[in-house]
């Protein structure tokens, strides 16, 4: 044999191939990873369409509205309010607005904080059968029900008690 016949593969020969290799692999892995995500995406039911994110918001559109017209974020706004038919003797005493001097401090009770609008809205209607109006506040990325009118610390301690039994778990939040 003569040496034309004769291949020789050195080490650096073979350290290159390994390594072009194993550059394919994984390309190739990294491309099947990928049509993988692809195709699960195209597999997923289709998000909801905006007509029904609205249909589901916790409050009126209007009411959200008036937080950008300048009533700011801050404001309670009332979203629902007890029934003529609903008791009137003991939520009247219990939400009365204070009747002290000026500079006695307003409290009120919050019923719930979620980012639920569904949840939020559920405490809302529950509380509203007990016969206690509330309103709904958007705060920070939560949706906070609160009850509808503040009054003194010594007042809304009581209508707590109330709560209680009523099944919720109620915190005062000063009302600035």
């Amino acid at each position: 044999m003569s040496q034309r016949d004769q291949i020789s593969i050195g080490s650096q020969s073979i350290l290159w191939v390994a390594g072009v290799g194993v550059g394919l692999l994984t390309l190739a892995f990294v491309l099947g990873v990928q049509v993988g995500k692809q195709s699960a995406a195209l597999r997923r039911p289709l998000q909801k369409g905006i007509e029904e994110e609205l249909k589901n918001l916790p409050e009126p559109l209007v009411d959200q509205l008036r937080i950008f017209e300048g009533d700011g974020p801050d404001k309670l706004v009332p979203t629902q309010k007890v029934p003529a038919s609903a008791p009137r003797e003991a939520p009247r005493a219990e939400a009365k607005p204070a009747e002290t001097s000026a500079g006695a401090e307003a409290w009120t009770l919050q019923l719930v904080a979620t980012a639920d609008a569904a949840e939020a809205r559920r405490v809302a209607e529950k509380a509203k059968a007990a016969g206690f109006a509330t309103t709904t506040l958007r705060e920070k990325g939560q949706v906070k029900v609160r009850l509808a009118r503040p009054a003194p610390r010594a007042a809304m301690d009581k209508t707590a008690e109330k709560l209680k039994k009523a099944g919720f778990k109620p915190f005062a939040v000063k009302v600035e």
